[in-house]
């Protein structure tokens, strides 16, 4: 039946009004007991009972639904009626109609949806809708449009692009290569003159935007006190002034006549409508069950928030919330930024992002599925006022947990009560300040430690010293009264005592109440501090939320910024960079003023004005650090691991400067550790070599809670070996966090899902939005709103390239070209490959290898090798590798010609080409190889190679090098990827073990006579130059990759865990004989010496009261912990690019 009337835009046309009595004539037979019939009109959708009379006259006035092209509300079957309409909406670019339908999900709903509408006015013949019904009629009118859009031709004759088509892609080019609104128009404005006329290419940029208007979200602008006391919302809402200041709240240059400006201007994302539409897609419903429906739990290992301590036990806690398991989990992420750069120093803007916990790793915490819910302007940071802007968002949460929300859910094609709570913030510490209400300075900086805070006022700074309160009560350390090791006394301080929700709450009621704001006439903006009020500034608005006092975790320590803290710190120490190192002047000072390691102490010289200042044995000579920075200049690292740090590395000032946060996290992990043990003794290199062995540890992605026990015990014998060799005035609060971090681990979960690192990127994105330097928040606002809904469209796109479905940078290439194991494997060669011919006995040993690692032909190995047994078991190994091909040729043959064996495995009896083609470069699982020789002129190290193997009937790892890459080519077009490798001999007797260290003699090779690898089967590896034992000795260090999972889903319990992409991994059975470090108690006397003999003393000269050593790595500090003064701007928020 020919429906194409139902798309006519004149109702007065013989072909409308006749298709229009076609469809009542259809209409009557399917009538209620009252003769009324669900009307499909624009307005109405399907959605209302109507007289027969009015339903006529509303089709007749307003027009039929396009979407209604199969009556299926009057009778017909879904599947029987097709119509040449239907031919018009084939979509070649992607499902766009798809992505309406579950756009607008309720214009999809049947006759059962449908209601009486006894005022509908056309009962009247009136066509004036009410004031009431504006909301639907303009959701209604979206959806119209947007069919519209999907169904009109760019131009006459084009098939590969619709209008809505069009505009997606052109918008996401936009968006992705940051784009400027003239580039856009400028582009449009050419496509227009160049296609055929007439054409629907929109004329502006804006024309773009309105056709994308029913898919945006929008957000809303809220007016702010210029002193950030108060929101002008809900009661607030009318006010010109704000009630707690008085200040006005629009410009004064403002004009009577003219637009009013505001002072300030939060712009607030609503969270509901962008969580209902996670479950209104297609794409992503599935996978907001993933926690739950996909998951594999499994005991004692934890690889994704699920597994924690704290999301189990608020299940327990609220069952109801458990039982349905869309209800989301999320975290809320803040940081400041500046949107200018380095240009403006003292502006800071705020955003604040939800992350949804519900996805699977590979998509949660990533750019598409964080949801910025508030973007706080600056120029001032928000400091302890950042309540006042979280408020709209608080007042939804609310709403999320205690009501819920109806939404839709595509999986199941039904609605259901959405519930949402919030499991912890993300933050670094300043901003954890301004989310929890504790202040981070002063003696009592530490959250988590509370009222007990270890600490030691020193000449200018807070020492954050005493871990020997979190030993065992009856460990020997805490009696240790040596003045050359801790602070001479000794410690029977019990363990900090965690604190519970109820124990928060009621030191919270001691608070002052305070007025919020910066303006300078408030006293509470600057005011002493009780002494019962411990370090507490507010009553965080998070408490709230009802469940929040219950919550085991609130607030995560960034073990991000702990990491590059405390790697400065070391760096800055060893490596005696000024303004940088924590061994100065005031350092030694504080020796003398604690009567401690007084072979430490400064002394005056003679007369004059010089002192003498002894050189620790943390410290390194210039040869020495010159050494070490020759050292990390050599270094490379595989692609895509880190960035290159020589750049930052100064050989012949003997330092390194300027690392970002990641830079510190392969540094103190990888690199650092390997570069000073040749030069510092054992009583000082050891603390270190286990904090960056501890690091390692809690930054896995995979965690075991047997070994975060461990890690607990393990990093306070750490922090007391540190305090026994480096000065107090090393120890910041950001050293003493570090033992707090396994204890968050086991509560929360892997780190990677709590630190900053995700959340800094994504402040860099929202940077890079800022195009009009004098609005950049509205900058950001509206790119991220384009942004959010191109994404959602771009997951219906098939053909364009979005940010959903880009190729990684390291693609496998096409897929497999085969289904047995050997010919299934991905791999994409690079650049041109070389013919080479295989001799006889490679040939011989490149299938072997083949042969006797293929799961398939197990059965045909055995039942050779049982056939020559039962001939003679001599020589048995040899025989059966040397007869075993041309057996199994003659085999397969007869099974193949009598059908009982696929193709692929007789080509695979038959053997390889001889000829085979030899690449340098090639991806593997999302991993790029090299061979040894391109490492000469390239700045990475891709050719590291280690694999599972055997040796000596013991699972054995092997490292080598990577030599050729090899393409294997069988009958049939049938191809596989071997690694040719040399082994380096890494037998108990050839390679050496230094703590958590391997060395291997990369001269020293072993298994020669069989040096090939599947592809697939290699993980990468990298070699670091051995300091201590010199060449050719090479340090092993393993890789953990960011873009891949050892996850396993509940469907695949008995197969390989999946990356990213589905391809395979090695099985969970592994050999690590590197990994562990044990931590010990030394044995040796307390109170060794910690000043180096061997160097002389170095000597400083005072003049005018000071010296002319810097200490700018001092803060002044004003000798009063009980001040408060929140009107300043945290210089961290200023600088979170550098991460």
């Amino acid at each position: 039946m020919n429906r194409e009337w139902i798309l006519k835009q004149d109702k007065f046309s013989t072909e409308y009004k006749e298709g229009v009595r076609s469809f009542m004539e259809v209409a009557k037979h399917h009538v209620n007991e009252r003769n009324e019939t669900i009307c499909p009109c624009k307005d109405c959708l399907n959605k209302r009972w109507q007289p027969l009379h009015v339903t006529r006259v509303h089709l007749l006035h307003r027009g039929m639904s396009i979407a209604y092209l199969k009556w299926t509300d009057h009778g017909e079957q879904g599947d029987t009626v097709t119509s040449e309409v239907d031919e018009q909406v084939d979509e070649p670019t992607g499902d766009l109609f798809g992505m309406i339908r579950d756009l607008f999900p309720s214009m999809n709903a049947g006759s059962q949806h449908a209601v009486r509408d006894e005022d509908d006015p056309m009962m009247d013949v009136d066509d004036d809708d009410s004031e009431d019904e504006d909301e639907v009629i303009e959701y209604n009118n979206d959806y119209e449009k947007l069919l519209l859009e999907a169904q009109r031709e760019l131009y006459p004759g084009c098939k590969e692009h619709t209008v809505l088509s069009f505009v997606v892609e052109l918008l996401q080019c936009k968006v992705e290569n940051l784009w400027s609104n003239k580039s856009v128009n400028m582009v449009l404005k050419l496509m227009k003159k160049t296609h055929p006329n007439p054409n629907n290419i929109p004329d502006s940029y804006d024309a773009c935007k309105k056709v994308l208007k029913g898919i945006g979200m929008g957000y809303q602008k809220i007016h702010v006190c210029k002193y950030d006391c108060v929101l002008f919302y809900k009661e607030h809402a009318e006010k010109d002034k704000c009630p707690e200041c008085k200040e006005p709240r629009y410009k004064n240059n403002e004009s009577e006549q003219g637009k009013k400006i505001p002072q300030k201007v939060l712009r607030y994302f609503p969270l509901v409508p962008r969580l209902k539409r996670l479950f209104m897609s297609r794409h992503t419903a599935k996978d907001m069950r993933w926690h739950k429906e996909k998951r594999r739990d499994e005991e004692g290992k934890m690889r994704h928030p699920a597994d924690s301590i704290a999301w189990k036990e608020f299940d327990q806690m609220y069952p109801e919330f458990a039982a349905d398991p869309r209800n989301i989990r999320l975290g809320l992420a803040s940081d400041g930024f500046n949107p200018f750069g380095n240009m403006t120093p003292s502006y800071s803007t705020w955003p604040v992002v939800v992350v949804p916990y519900n996805l699977p790793p590979w998509k949660c915490m990533k750019k598409p599925f964080s949801l910025l819910t508030l973007l706080i302007p600056g120029p001032r940071a928000p400091g302890r006022d950042m309540d006042v802007f979280l408020r709209p968002l608080i007042d939804e949460l609310k709403v999320l947990w205690e009501q819920g929300v109806e939404t839709y859910d595509k999986k199941t094609e039904s609605t259901f009560n959405l519930r949402a709570a919030v499991m912890w913030t993300i933050n670094d510490f300043p901003a954890y300040a301004n989310l929890s209400g504790w202040s981070t300075k002063g003696f009592l900086a530490c959250p988590v430690c509370n009222k007990h805070t270890p600490h030691k006022m020193l000449t200018n700074k807070v020492g954050y010293i005493g871990h020997r309160c979190y030993l065992p009560m009856d460990h020997p350390w805490r009696r240790d009264t040596n003045k050359n090791t801790f602070d001479g006394k000794r410690e029977m301080r019990p363990p900090p005592k965690e604190l519970s929700g109820d124990d928060i709450l009621a030191q919270l009621e001691n608070i002052r109440p305070s007025k919020p704001g910066k303006h300078p006439t408030n006293r509470d903006l600057k005011r002493k501090r009780n002494a019962d009020e411990l370090n507490w500034t507010k009553k965080s608005i998070f408490f709230e939320l009802e469940y929040w006092s219950k919550l085991k975790i609130r607030h995560n320590l960034d073990v991000m910024h702990i990491e590059k803290n405390i790697c400065d710190s070391i760096v800055g120490t060893l490596l005696n960079i000024e303004g940088k190192s924590k061994d100065t002047y005031k350092a030694r000072l504080d020796l003398r003023n604690m009567k401690i390691k007084k072979d430490l102490w400064i002394t005056k010289k003679g007369n004059g004005n010089e002192i003498n200042f002894p050189v620790a044995e943390y410290v390194l000579t210039p040869v020495q650090c010159r050494d070490i920075c020759e050292f990390l200049k050599r270094a490379t690292f595989p692609d895509g691991y880190a960035a290159n740090i020589s750049r930052n590395v100064h050989v012949e000032e003997g330092k390194v400067s300027n690392l970002k946060s990641h830079d510190c996290h392969v540094l103190l992990q990888r690199v650092f550790p390997v570069g000073i043990r040749k030069y510092l003794k054992k009583k000082v290199l050891t603390p270190l070599m286990e904090l960056s062995h501890f690091f390692q540890k809690i930054c896995a992605k995979t965690l075991s809670v047997a070994e975060l026990d461990k890690l607990e015990d393990d990093i306070v014998l750490i922090l007391c070996k540190v305090e026994k060799i480096f000065p107090p005035a090393f120890f910041d609060v950001m050293v003493h966090l570090a033992v707090h971090l396994p204890r968050e681990a086991k509560l929360a979960g892997p780190v990677g899902y709590r630190w900053m690192y995700p959340i800094e990127r994504l402040l860099g994105t929202y940077k890079k939005y800022v195009r009009n330097k004098a609005k950049p928040e509205g900058s950001i606002a509206e790119a991220y709103i384009s942004y959010e809904a191109l994404t959602y469209c771009s997951m219906y796109l098939t053909d364009a390239e979005t940010t959903l479905n880009r190729p990684e940078r390291h693609c496998d290439g096409t897929g497999p070209n085969g289904n047995i194991s050997v010919f299934s494997h991905k791999v994409r060669p690079m650049g041109k490959g070389v013919m080479v011919e295989f001799s006889k006995e490679q040939l011989e040993i490149a299938t072997w290898y083949i042969f006797n690692n293929c799961e398939e032909i197990e059965t045909y190995l055995k039942e050779h090798r049982e056939e020559l047994q039962a001939e003679s078991s001599q020589d048995l190994e040899r025989r059966h590798r040397e007869l075993f091909p041309e057996w199994f040729k003659w085999k397969a043959t007869a099974l193949y010609d009598a059908g009982l064996i696929s193709k692929e495995m007789y080509a695979l009896a038959q053997g390889p080409d001889p000829r085979t083609l030899q690449y340098s470069l090639c991806t593997v699982n999302g991993v790029r190889w090299a061979i040894k020789e391109m490492e000469r002129s390239r700045i990475t190290q891709d050719s590291g190679v280690v694999t599972l193997g055997s040796h000596g009937d013991e699972p054995f790892n092997f490292y080598g090098s990577l030599i050729s890459i090899i393409q294997l080519n069988f009958q049939g077009g049938y191809n596989l990827f071997l690694f040719q490798c040399h082994w380096y001999n890494t037998s108990e007797k050839k390679k050496k073990v230094d703590y958590h260290l391997m060395s291997v003699n990369v001269n020293s090779r072993w298994y020669n006579h069989d040096p090939y690898v599947y592809a697939t089967q290699a993980d990468k590896v990298f070699y670091l130059d051995d300091p201590k034992l010199g060449h050719p000795w090479k340090v092993v260090q393993k890789i953990q990759y960011r873009h891949i999972w050892d996850v396993l889903e509940r469907e695949d319990e008995d197969e390989a865990p999946l990356e990213e992409d589905g391809s395979e991994q090695e099985s969970d059975e592994e050999v690590d004989e590197i990994s562990n470090l044990e931590v010990q108690v030394d044995d040796e006397e307390s109170g060794y010496s910690l000043r180096r003999e061997d160097v002389e003393p170095e000597i400083i000269t005072l003049s005018m009261g000071g010296i002319e050593k810097t200490v700018a790595n001092d803060i002044d500090y004003n000798g009063d912990d009980n001040f408060i003064d929140d009107d300043v701007l945290m210089e961290d928020d200023m600088n979170f690019a550098d991460a």
